[in-house]
């Protein structure tokens, strides 16, 4: 039953508002049998009474598909909340603005987990005018390369795509503070705060 929706979250959620299966059941037009089989592991809702079994719980159907509450405690969608994901069989990339359920070529995708950048994925940016270039020093080969190149702030995303044997190189406007992201098909998500903070001298600044 986890291949799309957690069983022991039906359980939990129905008793939580107090409902037997039963009760569940008749507001679904299923059988308490049928509720029982989803509880167990032994059978899968229909994809049509997802929504109103999420209604009925007091969920959101992502919810109920990651088979956990998520507290969203920024009820704005700050887009700084930004989680990618990248299939790996034809190479889409999507953005959501807090926790998604994305599948893609029959699989579903992981968020992608952002880590702070190596010497082989050295992020260089060099104002141009009113725009900054970003370079990525970095092979752009048919098997290894950088796949886009984004700068996120709360209310906006500028994203570029990247292609085998091109140049890991795009122009963005770098306004205000944000977060850029790089992608590289081999080695995950990379990422860097804008305007980065300063390091510390050492000794005081002595």
């Amino acid at each position: 039953m986890d291949n799309y929706i957690t069983g022991s979250m039906i359980r939990q959620h129905r008793e939580k508002k107090q409902l037997t299966q039963q009760q569940l059941a008749d507001r679904l037009g299923v059988s308490s049998k049928t509720v029982s089989k989803w509880e167990t592991a032994r059978g899968l809702p229909d994809i049509s009474l997802l929504l109103p079994l999420a209604d009925l719980l007091g969920l959101s159907v992502i919810e109920l598909m990651k088979g956990h509450s998520i507290d969203n405690g920024n009820r704005s969608a700050n887009l700084l909340r930004s989680l990618f994901y990248v299939c790996p069989v034809c190479g889409n990339v999507f953005h959501a603005s807090g926790e998604a359920v994305v599948s893609c070529c029959g699989i579903t995708l992981p968020p992608l987990i952002a880590e702070e950048a190596d010497e082989g994925h050295r992020l260089t940016i060099e104002a141009v005018e009113d725009e900054h270039f970003l370079t990525v020093s970095h092979p752009m080969t048919k098997r290894h390369f950088i796949s886009f190149l984004a700068f996120v702030t709360g209310d906006r995303l500028q994203l570029v795509r990247l292609y085998p044997e091109g140049a890991a190189e795009t122009r963005l406007q770098l306004r205000g503070h944000g977060v850029l992201y790089w992608y590289c098909n081999r080695h995950g998500l990379f990422r860097q705060k804008h305007p980065a903070r300063p390091r510390l001298l050492q000794d005081g600044g002595r």
